[in-house]
């Protein structure tokens, strides 16, 4: 049995893999075997695949005929894995050398059940930047809650935001058994709350292992069609969870909070350039969003301090009801 599983789902992904995949073939810690799962591919990625498990019997690769999204193929190495531990990389990043030995390391010296590192926020321009997960440090129960689980529930406006990358940690495998990923917004989120709801210690490096590429062709940049009833299916779970573990006293206004911040992404969702929306149904699609019940009770009930320039201004506008011009605000952002 390998120590550590790495799961890595894999789509449209056939300029990347050579880069990701040879960041795992080139880790000085060796015990360890790569699932690869192939979410439908429609490019070389398949064969490729195909090609890296051919060459060393430590890779499997797992094809799906249909794309079903990045949950489902998390879903699937999860249930296939094989290791002690659990690591993620995404088909378009890639590990630094000593990642894995790093982190397993820095775990068993600890007594810690899960590791966490910084991570290098890459431009398409290569450009490279450090973002740390936390301070260096061991992290008990109580301190993972106030640093991560309470972040993620409820404080989604403050700056700054903490992200829920699961890349950039090392899983217990035993403590994910029950945890799975659901849908295409903010997933990482629920799956991080969930299971520091249940880790007892965390070990933190500030040293960067993990090269994050901000791609700006991302899903996450492009029109959900389905936005609402995937955020009304997101705060469906995070309200499980909070009620679950008992967060909610620790973060009384999270509704809120979750609800704004929805908003805001939603909102950009709406004015996404490959909205084949026109610009009045897209304005009356952002007014009628803003008058859900929900949705209103955050507009009421919070004000929004401290964002980003950007969000912030659109903040503002929506608690004055400025709609026509935060739509000539976004018309020429996007250039819609």
């Amino acid at each position: 049995m390998p120590r550590i599983s790495v799961i890595m789902p894999v789509y449209q992904a056939e300029n990347f893999l050579e880069q990701s995949v040879g960041s795992v073939l080139a880790q000085s810690f060796q015990d360890w075997e790569l699932l690869l799962v192939d979410d439908g591919c429609r490019d070389g990625s398949p064969k490729l695949c195909d090609r890296f498990a051919q060459q060393d019997q430590r890779i499997r690769v797992f094809h799906r005929k249909k794309n079903a999204g990045v949950s489902e193929a998390r879903n699937l190495g999860l249930h296939e894995a094989k290791g002690e531990y659990i690591a993620f990389l995404d088909a378009d990043d890639a590990f630094l050398p000593r990642a894995l030995e790093t982190l397993l390391e820095l775990l068993e010296r600890t007594g810690a059940d899960s590791a966490g590192c910084a991570h290098l926020n890459v431009t398409p321009n290569g450009s490279q930047q450090p973002e740390l997960l936390l301070p260096a440090g061991v992290y008990d129960r109580e301190a993972v809650r106030e640093r991560i689980v309470y972040p993620l529930l409820g404080d989604r406006l403050q700056i700054p935001v903490f992200n829920g990358f699961i890349w950039r940690f090392l899983f217990s495998a035993k403590l994910l058994r029950g945890i799975s990923f659901e849908g295409a917004y903010l997933e990482d989120e629920l799956f991080l709350m969930e299971y520091f709801c249940i880790a007892k210690k965390l070990a933190v490096t500030e040293e960067p292992l993990y090269r994050y590429l901000m791609n700006p062709n991302s899903a996450t940049h492009k029109y959900m069609r389905d936005f609402q009833q995937v955020f009304d299916r997101f705060m469906e779970r995070k309200t499980a969870l909070a009620e679950k573990y008992g967060l909610g006293a620790a973060r009384p206004l999270w509704r809120e909070n979750s609800s704004w911040a929805g908003l805001l992404i939603a909102i950009g969702n709406e004015y996404a350039p490959d909205n084949p929306k026109s610009i009045r149904q897209r304005q009356q699609a952002v007014k009628e969003l803003c008058r859900r019940p929900d949705m209103a009770q955050a507009i009421s009930t919070v004000a929004p301090s401290g964002l980003n320039p950007n969000k912030q201004m659109v903040a503002n506008l929506v608690r004055g009801k400025h709609f026509f011009t935060l739509t000539q605000l976004y018309r020429l952002k996007n250039r819609i």
